[in-house]
C-alpha cells in the first residue's frame, strides 16, 4: 500500500532561521508514529506544512499523494489538532461542531456521534469557556474526527488530561489505528508514548535524528534481547560468528545487544537451536531520546 504520509527533503525557513532542514520520512496506513523532539525542534512546523498551513521553502509535503490544499473532501481525509485553544468561549461544544460539520457538508447527526465518542455528551450544551483544558482536547479530537478522517495529525492530545483520560486516549488512539487509519501525534510525555506507538520519528534543530520501529530503536538504543535455551553455549557460539556480542545474565539467559529480537530467532532456527524464552530488554524511550537528540546536538556544534 502507497504511504498516507510523504516528507520530501523538507526545508522551511524563516529569515535567517532555519526551522525545518532537508526532512524526509513516511507514514504507512495503520500505524500509529510517535513524532519527538525537544522544545523548538521543529515539529510544529512539519505539521503545519503538512496541512498546507505553511509553505515550505523547498521541498513537499504529501498527503495521499497530494499537497492537503489537493484534496477533494479534505475533513473525510485527514483530522488535526494543533491546540487545543482555537474556540470560541460563548459556543456550547455542541454548537461548535455544529459549524465545521455543516462546513464540511457533513451530517448534523455526526455531531453527537463524536461527542459520544469523545465521551462530552454531557458537556455538549455547555460553553466552552467553562471547559477545562481536558474537555478543550476531547473537543478538538472530536472536531478532527468529524469526517471520520483515514488520518489523524495530533498536537500533544495528551496535554491537560487526567491518568484515566490518557488511558482512554491510548485505547482510542489504538483501536482507530486497528482499523486501518493512520495516526501522527506529537508528544512530549515520552512514557505515554512508549505505550501507544509502533514507531517513532525523532528530530532534532530541525533535522531528522532517528525514523525506526519502536521495539528496535529500544532495542538497539542501550538495549539487548534476552533468549533461554538448553544448548547456550552453541547458541552463543552461533552469534559470536555472526558479529554479535552474548553475555550471560545471572539467571543464565544470554543478553545479546545491539540487534533485533527477530535476528536471533532466525539464526536460532538455521542452526536447529531450540529457544525457550527470546524478549526485547530495551532501554526506556526516555533514555532513547535523551541519549539520541544530545548526540545530535553534539553533532550539530561541532559541523558549526
Amino acid at each position: 500500500m502507497a504511504p498516507v504520509v510523504v516528507a520530501e527533503a523538507l526545508t522551511k525557513r524563516f529569515g535567517k532561521l532555519t526551522a525545518v532542514e532537508d526532512l524526509s520520512f513516511s507514514l504507512e496506513p495503520g500505524t500509529i508514529t510517535g513524532f519527538l523532539g525537544p522544545n523548538g525542534a521543529g515539529k510544529t512546523t512539519t505539521l503545519r506544512m503538512l496541512l498546507g498551513l505553511a509553505r515550505p521553502t523547498t521541498g513537499r509535503a504529501l498527503v495521499f499523494d497530494r499537497q492537503y490544499a489537493q484534496l477533494d473532501g479534505p475533513a473525510r481525509r485527514v483530522g488535526a489538532v494543533l491546540e487545543a485553544t482555537d474556540f470560541h468561549p460563548g459556543r456550547s461544544g455542541r454548537n461548535h461542531l455544529l459549524i465545521l460539520s455543516r462546513a464540511a457538508g457533513l451530517h448534523d447527526s455526526r455531531v453527537d456521534e463524536v461527542m459520544g465518542l469523545v465521551e462530552l455528551t454531557g458537556a455538549a450544551k455547555r460553553r466552552v469557556k467553562g471547559y477545562s483544558l481536558g474537555m478543550r482536547q476531547r473537543l478538538g479530537l472530536a472536531a478532527a474526527l468529524l469526517g471520520e478522517p483515514e488520518l489523524l495529525i495530533l498536537d500533544e492530545p495528551a496535554n491537560g488530561l487526567d491518568p484515566e483520560g490518557v488511558r482512554w486516549l491510548r485505547d482510542f488512539l489504538r483501536a482507530y489505528a486497528a482499523e486501518g487509519r493512520t495516526v501522527f501525534v506529537s508528544s512530549h510525555v515520552l512514557a505515554e508514548v512508549a505505550q501507544t506507538v509502533d514507531q517513532v520519528l525523532i528530530i532534532n534543530r530541525g533535522r531528522l535524528v532517528v525514523e525506526s520501529p519502536l521495539s528496535e530503536l529500544t532495542a538497539r538504543v542501550g538495549g539487548a534481547v534476552r533468549v533461554r535455551t538448553p544448548r547456550q553455549d552453541d547458541l552463543a557460539a552461533t552469534l559470536r560468528a555472526e558479529g554479535l556480542g552474548p553475555t550471560e545474565a545471572a539467571d543464565g539467559a544470554l543478553l545479546v545487544p545491539g540487534t533485533a529480537r527477530e535476528r536471533i530467532g532466525d539464526l536460532a532456527f538455521a542452526a536447529g537451536i531450540p529457544v525457550h524464552e527470546l524478549a526485547t530488554e530495551g532501554a526506556s524511550l526516555e533514555e532513547v531520546f535523551l541519549e539520541l537528540t544530545a548526540d545530535a546536538a553534539d553533532a550539530a556544534e561541532a559541523d558549526a
